[in-house]
């Protein structure tokens, strides 16, 4: 049975992926920065696991340290990286999110090489694709956002450097990469413990805001970002490659309508608001803020080299949109 080190296993995606990974026989080493998270982790996992399931296991690391890595490596067959900084607003120092994500990544693949381990996959983001001096185009895995434009925001330069750390790293090592770039990620999580992951539905349940700004994004459900990391890991032929994980674009005001016909008693939002005003309403709430730049526009990417090169067939834009609204009602996150 091959291992596979899974770091950050405690994220939303990484759960996913680490149930994925199990289920499909493989033994998981999972990286936490305390081990006292280790039983929220299996509490997560134990109710989804196949009698086929590998062996689940974690180690105590840290993005920040070198400590630990060497043996944490030590006998696996692969790397899957899924651990980055992930925020619900983007920090006043933009390094507080660049440091961490690049300089993390760095330590994890060079540990890695060093270990003799090869095969790397690694969770990017679609906002590293996405080039915003291009849009309202069709974009793809040949597209690289620009962090030299002043609209990119800290969290799109950390990711985009972070990859690209990633292929440099690859290249001078003779690493085996794989990236996955996932949209804005929907989905049922597997626990209480999602971080900032559903704070867009969150939002837009509570009816936060009066009108939806007038801008979408490329959005994908969460188990199928799983199974596009269990599908780069089984298939050799995908390193050397991108992968945009992603079923399509959904304006913000789509997503308000499609809550608001399956919430009807809500006060869910469902007009689109006018550019000045959000760009009035952005001066007081710096989530708003993030989004300044793609107002009027749609960003949409290509997922044909998921569908082509995997077999992908992806969850429906909305279907992953409900799956994380009911969850979140059913569990109490958002009162019914």
């Amino acid at each position: 049975m091959d291992s596979v080190l899974l770091t950050g296993a405690s994220g939303f995606i990484a759960k996913h992926v680490a149930l994925k990974i199990l289920n499909a026989g493989y033994a998981v080493r999972g990286t936490l920065r305390r081990l006292d998270r280790a039983d929220e982790v299996r509490a997560a996992l134990q109710p989804y696991l196949t009698e086929q399931a590998g062996e689940l296991s974690f180690v105590q690391a840290d993005l920040e340290s070198d400590a630990g890595w060497a043996e944490a490596l030590a006998g696996v067959a692969a790397l899957v990286h899924t651990a980055s900084p992930f925020p619900a607003a983007q920090p006043k120092d933009p390094a507080q999110l660049i440091r961490p994500a690049v300089e993390g990544t760095e330590r994890v693949l060079k540990a890695a090489a060093a270990a003799g381990v090869t095969r790397v996959v690694l969770t990017s983001s679609a906002v590293a694709v996405l080039n915003e001096a291009k849009p309202d185009t069709l974009q793809d895995e040949a597209d690289w956002c620009d962090i030299h434009l002043p609209t990119t925001t800290p969290y799109a330069k950390s990711k985009t450097l972070a990859e690209r750390t990633a292929w440099e790293i690859a290249k001078a090592r003779g690493l085996k990469l794989t990236t996955i770039n996932p949209g804005l990620v929907f989905g049922p999580p597997l626990d209480d413990h999602y971080g900032t992951s559903l704070s867009v539905v969150e939002r837009i349940l509570k009816g936060r805001d009066p009108m939806m700004p007038p801008t979408g994004l490329p959005v994908v459900d969460v188990r199928d970002v799983a199974e596009m990391h269990l599908r780069a890991l089984q298939r050799p032929e995908t390193a050397g490659r991108r992968y945009l994980a992603a079923s399509g674009t959904m304006a913000y005001v789509d997503m308000g309508r499609t809550l608001k016909a399956a919430y009807p008693t809500r006060r869910i939002p469902t007009r689109e608001a006018p550019q000045i005003l959000v760009r009035a309403l952005a001066l007081f709430d710096p989530a708003i803020r993030t989004i300044l730049p793609k107002l009027g526009h749609l960003e949409r990417v290509s997922n044909a080299r998921a569908v082509k090169e995997m077999g992908m067939e992806f969850i429906a834009p909305k279907a992953a949109l409900l799956a994380s609204a009911d969850w979140l009602v059913k569990h109490g996150k958002i009162w019914a």
